[in-house]
């Protein structure tokens, strides 16, 4: 018992007491998160009005569908489809938990700054899903989208506790693209090794690909993704520097 407590003060930045408490914060948002996330607007009719408008945009703005020619990339090469589904399923909670928690012991001053920045990108998403929802490319198979998460592992988008406690038409924003943009752009600023910082920077790249050859998001879930990401990333910042501000004394 002693040596834990020793070996806690060594390795935890503020002991054993403040992990629980960054612990408690971030599972008790991630289930909050989870239970209004299914509770949001789940109107079908909307929903697909929706990726069907963002369908009929791309193909008059661009006259083709990004998202069917990094579906094809994909598909050529089974090695890389399933890395896109391992990335799909693990770059939300997976990559996030393991650089929140690489973070808070190893740059702990940078910690509050991701944590809050995270959090903030996905109470916006929530607004977002809220107001907006939309069907994801899978959704419309008619158009040449297949759902390829279905196939290549072995939890799909219709496992009972998936499908409790998500909401099928939560494409709108892209949290996936907000919170790699966000774990890329911050883990590549306080990294010390050049290649680290050089694939961070490109991991929200490769995770924006993944989620479009996945048919889980259109490039302009993407866009709106980054939107609320920049925003999160401004105001956190903000909000940072206005605390750290000495305050004037009046003579």
């Amino acid at each position: 018992m002693t040596a834990a407590i020793a070996a806690g003060r060594r390795v935890l930045p503020r002991g054993y007491l403040d992990l629980l408490r960054q612990l408690v914060i971030w599972f008790g948002f991630y289930f909050a998160y989870a239970a209004v996330r299914s509770l949001a607007d789940r109107n079908p009719s909307k929903a697909f009005s929706n990726g069907l408008w963002i369908v009929d945009f791309e193909q008059r703005t661009t006259h083709s569908l990004f998202e069917l020619t990094a579906q094809r990339v994909a598909d050529s090469s089974h090695l890389l489809l399933t890395a896109a589904a391992w990335t799909y399923w693990n770059s939300e909670f997976t990559v996030i938990g393991l650089a929140l928690l690489w973070v808070y012991l190893r740059r702990h001053d940078t910690f509050a700054r991701l944590r809050n920045t995270v959090l903030l990108a996905n109470v916006l998403g929530l607004v977002g899903y809220a107001l907006l929802p939309t069907a994801p490319p899978r959704m419309f198979p008619s158009f040449g989208f297949a759902d390829a998460l279905d196939s290549m592992s072995g939890i799909s988008h219709g496992s009972g506790l998936i499908d409790a406690m998500a909401n099928p038409y939560a494409a709108m924003p892209s949290l996936h693209a907000a919170d790699s943009l966000i774990v890329g752009l911050v883990l590549a600023s306080i990294v010390r090794n050049r290649v680290g910082k050089v694939l961070w920077l490109l991991w929200p790249v490769w995770v924006w690909f993944c989620v479009m050859a996945t048919a889980n998001h259109f490039w302009l879930d993407i866009v709106g993704g980054v939107f609320v990401a920049i925003v999160s990333l401004t105001v956190v910042s903000l909000v940072g520097r206005r605390h750290r501000k000495p305050a004037i004394v009046a003579a």
